[in-house]
């Protein structure tokens, strides 16, 4: 009898930490867990997800049935490099690369892992050096008219001031090449209601109908049900190392607080906190980004409404979004014009 129950609580202890089955609403998955990252090959689903001291990788025929489907671990923390957060998982060449962050305090900074297969055959952790050597969370990588670039969050020095969203280019999937680029720090009011520090992180490339780039996000501190999904759209022809060459959009645009939504966004009705997502691209490669029209899936942490807002309650969450037109984002005081027009996204739980 204590070999059963011992065996039950040890069962239990994986399912808190591999996601636990419950009743699913508006989207929501049983899979009890932060930072989805997920692409499609084929007709297959693969997602990665920390599983606090590795990796794990899932595979399913639609993004709902990813709960559902057994875990397979395919990287462990063998020397003991810290917390283990926010896996993002892309395709380059046919190689799969697993981008993390692991460390502890003011040590993490980003991993790589690869593969020729999804769920098996990873090569041990390589720490990427990035430029200045900071603390960095929440890369990915991403190929944007015929250049590899990184895209991530970290500090500007060595203290917990604020997180701001850093690009590189990269000379190949593993290492980039020379200075990092601030495209965003958390300086507008709706993005500073939770903070210390204040916080733009989970960035997320994405090719718009127009074959402008966007890099979506998360804001406010992710701590908090305030966390939400905003928007920075690259001018066309623009340069995505100059700061001032992307707008930002004025407002959350897949939140749950209408104070903090720009004009013409709802707030969500059943996920407190959306954040931290990903467009489950084919390939996940953003030249295969789709059109204009459709709705199309996407996947996201969030709260289930009615549930105390901690880090343990997250679920992964399907939902879908589609792209919006002619939507104009405004700001003031800095070089260029105050204005740009173009596609935005509208979100769906």
């Amino acid at each position: 009898m204590k070999k059963r129950i011992t065996a039950l609580a040890s069962t239990l202890l994986l399912a808190a930490v591999l996601g636990v089955a419950g009743p699913a609403a508006a989207g929501q998955t049983s899979l009890r867990a932060a930072d989805p990252s997920v692409l499609r090959v084929g007709g297959t689903y693969v997602s990665v997800q920390s599983t606090g001291a590795g990796l794990a990788v899932r595979q399913a025929s639609s993004p709902d049935g990813l709960a559902a489907a057994p875990a397979r671990q395919v990287w462990s923390d063998t020397r003991n490099l810290g917390e283990v957060w926010a896996p993002e998982i892309v395709t380059d060449a046919g190689r799969y690369y697993i981008y993390f962050t692991a460390g502890r305090g003011a040590a993490h900074r980003m991993y790589v892992i690869s593969s020729a297969s999804p769920a098996s055959g990873y090569t041990a952790e390589t720490r990427m050096a990035l430029p200045d050597d900071r603390w960095a969370i929440d890369g990915t990588m991403f190929v944007f008219e015929g250049q590899r670039w990184f895209v991530w969050s970290g500090w500007a020095g060595a203290t917990n001031v604020e997180q701001n969203l850093y690009i590189a280019r990269m000379s190949s999937p593993t290492t980039t090449t020379g200075a990092r680029f601030v495209i965003s720090q958390p300086r507008e009011s709706w993005e500073r209601v939770v903070g210390n520090p204040f916080i733009n992180e989970g960035p997320e490339p994405i090719r718009d109908p127009d074959g402008r780039l966007h890099v979506v996000y998360s804001a406010n501190g992710s701590w908090s049900d305030q966390y939400c999904l905003a928007d920075l759209r690259l001018r066309a022809g623009g340069d995505p190392t100059y700061v001032w060459d992307w707008y930002k959009s004025n407002g959350c645009l897949f939140g749950s607080n209408r104070a903090t939504m720009m004009a013409g966004w709802d707030p969500t009705l059943h996920a407190d906190g959306p954040g931290h997502h990903t467009f489950v691209l084919l390939n996940g490669d953003i030249a295969t980004s789709p059109p204009a029209g459709p709705r199309f899936p996407l996947m996201y942490h969030a709260v289930p409404k009615g549930t105390p807002y901690a880090w343990e309650n997250r679920h992964w969450y399907t939902g879908t979004f589609t792209w919006w037109g002619n939507t104009t984002y405004s700001r003031a005081n800095v070089p260029g014009a105050t204005t740009n027009a173009g596609f935005s996204l509208k979100f769906f739980e």
